[in-house]
């Protein structure tokens, strides 16, 4: 089964390997590329995976998330993320209730602020919704290094139960200040683009893994560099984004087995960096 991490703020454990759905969840609900995706989700809870990300900013990826897990009663078995992605107090709650809507659900397990927009404005509601019970966490996201020193000043000053931001093998720049600090913080880490979009995987394709893969029952790259990720000891999940039910299985199996120590953790760096 899948290992998880603990969510520092309650205790709750959280698998380890998510699905994230930019772009692949944004399609028409019905046709091919919509069943697709059932499998996708099928293949993360088979797995023992919970974690669905979302964002009304991915187009029509929330109501399609929404709809699938409405249609397999899958509910339960997700941990519902998304984000809300305006400016205004009132703006942010007319599209947080949309969300509700959208994702059919009447409570989501964590509502994030998308990119920081306007967050002085919404993680006051967030706290309000949160003492209501209508969402059970809150955090912030980012998805490029060079917001890091602003991600850091609101983890610095605010309490906050997550961080997402982005953190791959090709891409280590969290290393130096924020996972340290989510760990003194006691904030939980949800690692976005831990594939780089694809390109880590893609930097080191033309070769098979290393037979020492073996060693942390990997049998592919993307298991590999997944695993790199989430061995991190402040990283509580890493959600790579798919709409391709092969690669959601084979991304979920990264959850699974034996875990990479840090002298390990630095080969799998060296691999990307050759």
């Amino acid at each position: 089964m899948m290992q998880t991490r603990p969510i520092p703020s309650s205790g709750e454990q959280l698998p380890a390997i998510g699905c994230g759905t930019y772009r692949g969840f944004d399609v028409r609900p019905a046709g091919a590329a919509y069943s697709r995706l059932r499998s996708v989700l099928d293949a993360l809870f088979a797995a023992g995976g919970s974690a669905v990300d979302s964002s009304p900013m991915y187009g029509k990826a929330e109501a399609v998330a929404g709809q699938l897990l409405a249609e397999s009663k899958a509910h339960d078995k997700a941990f519902i993320a998304t984000k809300v992605w305006t400016r205004g107090r009132e703006a942010g709650i007319a599209q947080m209730q949309d969300s509700f809507k959208l994702l059919r659900t009447e409570r989501i397990d964590l509502m994030q602020v998308h990119n920081l927009v306007d967050w002085k404005t919404h993680l006051p509601t967030l706290r309000e919704w949160k003492k209501a019970g209508r969402i059970r966490y809150l955090g912030i996201t980012h998805y490029t290094s060079s917001a890091f020193a602003d991600l850091e000043a609101v983890m610095r000053a605010e309490p906050l139960d997550f961080v997402q931001l982005n953190y791959s093998a090709v891409d280590r720049a969290a290393e130096r200040r924020l996972l340290p600090l989510a760990a003194e913080r006691g904030i939980a880490v949800i690692a976005n683009y831990p594939l780089a979009s694809g390109s880590a995987v893609r930097a080191v394709s033309a070769r098979p893994p290393p037979g020492w893969a073996a060693e942390i029952d990997c049998t592919s790259w993307a298991q590999l560099l997944l695993k790199f990720v989430v061995s991190h000891p402040a990283v509580t999940c890493a959600i790579p984004g798919t709409g391709n039910p092969e690669h959601m299985a084979d991304n979920a199996r990264a959850g699974i087995g034996r875990m990479p120590d840090e002298a390990m953790r630095l080969r799998i760096a060296a691999l990307c960096d050759a």
